[in-house]
């Protein structure tokens, strides 16, 4: 008995320990002073999972046990529902106010295959997140623990980011290939055939199902928040994403998934003020660490970016390593990155956005970051980045002018000039933005721009004291971009 009670107070003393976290120390010789974070308020019940029927076997559904546990404690207050170790398998657990997930060492969740689960029969969205919650207050998700989003299930695949061998593992399960045969679905698969298609199906084509999947973690219009020491894993699309959210802490947490994951952005902060990324991994298949502004007028209002220390965190695979936009119309203010290491990613520093999504930043520090083995650019300021929703749009007016009636055309082309117009309003402005002390092994350019014809989006920018290795040019700046270097040494092979 005592070596019960004795258990329990570690248990108590361990999940309480960050309630009790002080983040001061890490807003240290900033170059602009940021609101800090605090971290989340959450009351000191326990409560285990298997008290709720749960078995961690990989086998047994365990929703109803989530749901169930959260709700308990819910109505007592809030506080810690413990998840021990063994193999959770789930649908989608919802989150609720003043409520800590603890993931012991050793507990693995996993996100069920059959995506019915997932659909709460809106017609008009995504699938839920496998965890997700909406307008909360002092949440968290902690511990040693995984979650896995069991993504083979749920991403497409492109035939030229897989070896053959991967290819003949993903035809095995089934799915659906595209006719020129460049892509595969995890659609109408044979797992599914034997218990009920329906279970594993949702849509009726394969191109619908695609457009419905959702993120590992995506919490929405909520303050103090924290992610704390866990691994988020092969999700079927963003892994942690937090969106209009004030008062968000990542603590040491790490996020994986394979490098050709189409989506796999690891961390996007969407329209959040006062951040703290720190101590971090990350190894993903798409933008690494990522802030979003939102697109267009619905950006501007979400609210900005602002406040953010992004330190000391390490990102391996990805995109980008630290990533702005591609969607910036909310702003990006004060925000610093430092300290922070970029070693086999796509490009360090990527500034990316275009028209309909472009926004204003200010007052953006990036400084003592190394990087080594970068695919494209250490630093790039990209002004022309749009997405296939976007050429769609124009190609449709296109389309449109050109297909119907001469009177009819004229109509057409006017209303393309007006949306082109709309989209100019919001075309991306890089500005009052100081990149120092970079230094990177090996890249194929070390500063590049991407200019929009007949804007000048990238001005007011300093680069000073950076060693950039690159391999096919230094420096790709266009003319009208105004960036001042100072003290750049740019090489590459003799």
């Amino acid at each position: 008995m005592r070596k019960q009670l004795f258990t329990l107070a570690l248990m108590v003393i361990g999940v309480m320990a960050n309630a009790q976290r002080d983040y001061t120390s890490h807003y240290t010789d900033l170059p602009v002073e940021l609101e800090q974070v605090k971290a989340p308020v959450i009351p000191d019940l326990t409560m285990k999972l298997t008290d709720f029927g749960a078995m961690g076997n990989g086998v047994d559904l365990c929703t109803d046990a989530f749901r169930k546990g959260i709700n308990a404690l819910s109505k007592k207050g809030g506080g810690h529902l413990i998840v021990p170790a063994g193999v959770w398998l789930t649908g989608p657990i919802e989150l609720k106010s003043n409520i800590d997930l603890h993931l012991e060492a050793n507990a693995l969740v996993i996100f069920s295959p059959e995506k019915i689960l997932f659909d709460d029969g809106d017609d008009k969205g995504r699938f839920l997140p496998l965890i997700g919650g909406t307008e909360l207050h002092d949440v968290s998700i902690t511990g040693k623990g995984t979650l896995d989003g069991n993504g083979k299930y749920w991403r497409p695949a492109k035939r030229n980011k897989n070896s053959d061998s991967e290819w003949k593992a993903f035809n095995r399960m089934g799915g659906y290939i595209t006719p020129k045969g460049d892509l595969w679905m995890p659609f109408n698969l044979k797992h599914f055939k034997n218990i009920n298609l329906v279970k594993g199906d949702t849509a009726k084509a394969a191109t619908k199902e695609e457009g419905l999947r959702n993120d590992l973690i995506r919490i929405t219009k909520s303050e103090n928040i924290l992610f704390e020491g866990f691994t988020a894993q092969n999700s079927p699309r963003f892994h942690v994403h937090p969106v209009k959210c004030k008062n968000v802490i990542l603590d040491g947490i790490t996020v994986r998934c394979p490098w050709n994951a189409q989506n796999g952005d690891a961390i996007d902060l969407a329209n959040v003020q006062t951040a703290l990324v720190v101590n971090c991994i990350v190894d993903a298949g798409d933008d690494g660490i990522c802030l979003k502004g939102g697109e267009g007028a619905k950006g501007v209002e979400a609210g900005p970016c602002s406040d953010m220390l992004i330190q000391d965190n390490i990102v391996w695979h990805a995109h980008g390593g630290l990533v702005f936009g591609s969607d910036c119309s909310g702003g990006m203010n004060k925000i610093i990155c430092r300290r922070c290491t970029m070693s086999g990613t796509d490009v360090g520093l990527r500034f990316k956005s275009g028209l309909g999504r472009g926004g204003r930043t200010s007052q953006v520090y990036c400084y003592d970051i190394v990087m080594n083995d970068i695919k494209d650019e250490a630093i790039v300021f990209d002004c022309t980045y749009i997405d296939n929703n976007y050429k769609k749009m124009l190609e449709k007016q296109a389309g449109t002018a050109t297909d119907e009636g001469k009177s009819d055309k004229k109509k057409a082309k006017q209303k393309a000039k007006e949306d082109a117009y709309k989209l100019n309003d919001y075309a991306p402005d890089w500005q009052d933005i100081h990149i120092e002390r970079v230094v990177c092994r090996e890249c194929r350019y070390g500063l590049k721009t991407v200019p929009l014809e007949g804007r000048k989006c990238v001005h007011d920018i300093e680069v000073k004291d950076c060693t950039l290795f690159y391999t096919v040019k230094g420096e790709d700046v266009d003319k009208d971009s105004q960036i001042k270097t100072q003290n750049v040494r740019y090489e590459t092979y003799k």
